[in-house]
């Protein structure tokens, strides 16, 4: 048996080192050859992550609402409810306390109720504030606000003008959108607007004419208008009911504020319940802007 010619260099060790770095220069040149088009593909995925998202409508003004019982001074009260000035010490703090509106989140809504009878008057006070919110990425809170709004204009009879007055807290909106659609839609379809009285036969037939009539009103809050309803409850007793209502930015207030006479052939007079209701509006008013 014939043995193999020794051969320097061709030891166990040195042939493993020499598999070892072959299978390296091979496994280096595919990793080379894989990289090669790693350019491309960072090109591809960067491109795509650059691609310009839908942009999200910004948040309303406000976050929380102020508690509404408190809100209302005491000489205003006295001022909406001068038949609380004859009650008892008690009932007169009671009625100037109120009785704060049952709500299931008061960021969201807040209210308050206050009366005052006597033998021929009765007076009610009501406040309601409520904090719109969008959940719509595309549509703003004011632009949600906007449109509930424009809702409660129309269900006072009130015509919404074609182009709404412009808000000082409002974004740009793009060309059709939510508020823009709705408002437009508003004014298509607005009713007529309505007077304060009840019937041609009713003394005060002539405010139409006197400006106290449903209107849109100016300098309070971004938007706003007044209500004005007088009915017949009995033979000799009238009630007026007067509502003001305004935003201010993503905050609707609506305050409603009633008289009632018995035994009396004269009705509660629209120019005063309104002056009050409009004064107690622009308080709130400077409220939120503090």
């Amino acid at each position: 048996m014939q043995r193999k010619r020794y051969a320097p260099g061709r030891t166990g060790s040195a042939a493993r080192t020499a598999v070892a770095l072959a299978l390296g220069l091979g496994l280096g040149a595919g990793l080379t050859a894989c990289s090669a088009g790693t350019p491309a593909d960072d090109i591809a995925v960067d491109a795509k992550a650059g691609q310009a998202s839908a942009p999200v409508a910004p948040p309303g003004r406000y976050r929380t609402l102020f508690e509404p019982c408190g809100a209302v001074p005491q000489a205003t009260l006295k001022d909406l409810l001068p038949g609380a000035a004859a009650l008892p010490d008690t009932e007169r703090d009671k009625a100037y306390r109120g009785v704060a509106a049952v709500t299931y989140d008061t960021d969201r809504r807040v209210g308050c109720a206050w009366k005052a009878d006597t033998p021929d008057t009765s007076h009610r006070l009501s406040l309601d504030i409520e904090r719109v919110v969008s959940y719509d990425a595309a549509v703003s809170d004011d632009d949600r606000a906007q449109e509930v709004y424009v809702r409660k204009q129309l269900a006072a009879g009130i015509p919404v003008p074609p182009t709404a007055p412009p808000s000082p807290t409002a974004t740009a909106t793009p060309t059709g959108s939510p508020t823009t659609s709705a408002t437009a839609t508003a004014a298509a379809t607005a009713p007529p607007a309505k007077t304060p009285t009840g019937g041609p036969s009713d003394p005060d037939a002539t405010e139409s004419t006197t400006g106290l009539e449903p209107r849109v009103l100016e300098g309070l809050g971004d938007i706003a208008f007044v209500d004005d309803v007088l009915s017949t409850t009995g033979a000799n007793s009238h009630q007026r009911a007067v509502s003001v209502v305004f935003r201010t930015s993503n905050v609707i207030v609506t305050i409603s504020y009633r008289e009632q006479t018995t035994g009396s052939a004269e009705a509660p007079d629209s120019a005063e319940l309104q002056e009050k209701a409009r004064n107690l509006a622009r308080q709130l008013a400077e409220r939120l802007e503090e």
